[in-house]
């Protein structure tokens, strides 16, 4: 981690979004004219060792054709005074936002079909190097350009990401609402979380809502266990495949999961 640069050739053009280890910017390389955005990790030495990790992660993920596998592309990073800061390159906007402007925030079976295929073949891809992503929602899923027919999407955001064979019983990771019941009671964990996570994804995309609401991990594994796990079938109107889908993804038993490989040869893409 010994980089040295700044800002300086950087000229910031707007902000896209703040979270808990910074910002991401907007920005006009001046020497190569590129916008590209950049993730400013703030200088908390926990964030900064989170920014760390992610690099980590970034360089594994250096050997894979990120248009081909759904993963965004990542350029490159610098030190700009005391904090770390990761060039990525510049998508349209988020799954998230993207459903804000649908009508009732739905997306119909032969928009959620694709992006369903294209969220598996990125985790497909991740688990072929034991990668677990370990927070996959909608705001960390960028549509690459919100105009084109069918959507590409890709998976971004790699702040929680780590090597399955490091994974700690216990370790926080994850958004309330998209954690699988295994990271919420604090279980051994791998890369079947993401499976579940794409699960509730496909439910959202579907009914316009979250299926796990709370406002704590209590409050959602309350609700689990209410529901035992199970969406109801009429979640994809009368596509029996795609219910089907969804029950394996959100299997409770992380060994029962389908996995990302399974996902793609599943007959609701058929």
């Amino acid at each position: 981690m010994s980089k040295q640069t700044h800002f300086s050739h950087y000229k910031v053009e707007g902000f896209l979004e703040e979270g808990g280890f910074g910002i991401v910017t907007k920005c006009c390389n001046t020497k190569t004219n590129k916008v590209v955005a950049i993730k400013v990790n703030k200088s908390d030495p926990e964030i900064l060792q989170q920014a760390k990790m992610e690099i980590y992660i970034l360089e594994k993920l250096r050997g894979l054709d990120a248009d081909r596998c759904n993963i965004v592309k990542w350029n490159d990073f610098f030190i700009d005074g005391d904090r770390i800061c990761l060039n990525f390159e510049l998508l349209d906007e988020s799954l998230w936002q993207y459903m804000r402007y649908r009508r009732n925030r739905v997306l119909p079976v032969t928009e959620i079909r694709p992006v369903l295929f294209q969220l598996a073949n990125a985790l497909s891809h991740l688990g072929s190097l034991g990668i677990v992503h370990a927070d996959l929602k909608p705001g960390n899923i960028m549509v690459v350009d919100r105009y084109e027919c069918p959507i590409k999407v890709k998976l971004t955001d790699f702040g929680f990401a780590c090597p399955a064979s490091t994974v700690i019983p216990g370790d926080c990771v994850g958004t309330v609402g998209y954690k699988a019941p295994e990271v919420m009671i604090g279980s051994l964990f791998n890369e079947a979380i993401d499976m579940w996570s794409l699960g509730l994804v496909a439910v959202e995309l579907a009914t316009g809502f979250p299926f796990y609401p709370g406002r704590n991990d209590y409050d959602v594994l309350k609700f689990i266990i209410q529901t035992q796990g199970q969406p109801p079938d009429h979640v994809l109107d009368s596509d029996e495949t795609g219910c089907h889908l969804i029950k394996e993804m959100l299997a409770l038993d992380p060994n029962q999961r389908i996995t990302p490989s399974e996902v793609l040869h599943h007959p609701f893409f058929n």
